[in-house]
């Protein structure tokens, strides 16, 4: 297996009429976040199986596929990332780590991020030191704060919070609807385990919250809290 026969791959799967689907739904226009990305058009779960496939690539060579201004090759790199992850040695999972620390601002689509952080930035400080979330909080990069609130998965699947809630309180004032949304969806996973934990970081957070980030928080509240909530009456 090599890295040709993979990007020869993909290729001779291309699908032009849901390229253009993506190219749309992703916001790959002038001016949009996703602005140049190119798509193939091809659906995720093939993307996985191939992922599965060439999972022994260098990271040479998936240096070059998270180069790329193919969508699918970068989504498929990061998946050849996370299946490496989950099979090799320490060492190398940290080195898994350090190539996408340093490839960050190339992992930029919302779908890339949201795929990929929570199972290596997430899986390998979940019980090392955190403090690179407070770095990737604070860049201009729509794509490294994103990162850092989605890493914050990993933690919430095992009931801790802690910094979720420390990453969301630094993006309550972003400007960007994607932070809106990632800070939104997280809050309500830490309330589908939690709800008493949410409603407190809520209540002191809500009348400041961006409106779509405060929908996403208590999309499955009941109606009558949900409005109240929205209605600043809490």
């Amino acid at each position: 297996m090599s890295l040709e026969l993979l990007k020869e791959e993909l290729l001779n799967l291309k699908n032009p009429v849901k390229a253009k689907v993506l190219q749309g739904f992703f916001k790959t226009g002038k001016d949009e976040y996703g602005e140049g990305d190119v798509f193939l058009g091809i659906v995720v779960p093939i993307q996985r199986k191939i992922a599965k496939k060439y999972y022994f690539l260098s990271l040479k060579d998936l240096q070059k596929l998270i180069d790329s201004k193919i969508h699918e090759e970068r989504l498929t790199c990061l998946f050849i990332l996370i299946e490496r992850y989950k099979k090799t040695s320490e060492k190398e999972k940290e080195e898994i780590y350090n190539f996408y620390i340093k490839n960050a601002k190339k992992i930029n689509n919302w779908d890339l991020v949201d795929l990929s952080a929570p199972s290596i930035i997430g899986e390998y400080i979940k019980e090392k030191d955190r403090n690179i979330l407070y770095k990737l909080v604070k860049s201009e990069n729509l794509w490294e704060r994103r990162i850092a609130m989605l890493s914050c998965f990993s933690f919430i699947r095992k009931n801790d919070f802690k910094d979720a809630f420390a990453i969301a309180s630094e993006l309550i004032s972003d400007k960007q609807d994607l932070i809106h949304k990632a800070v939104g969806w997280m809050l309500r996973e830490i309330g589908k385990r939690d709800l008493k934990a949410e409603e407190n970081f809520l209540r002191e957070y809500y009348q400041k919250m961006p409106r779509t980030m405060l929908r996403y928080s208590i999309e499955k509240f009941p109606h009558d809290k949900r409005k109240k909530y929205l209605e600043g009456k809490i």
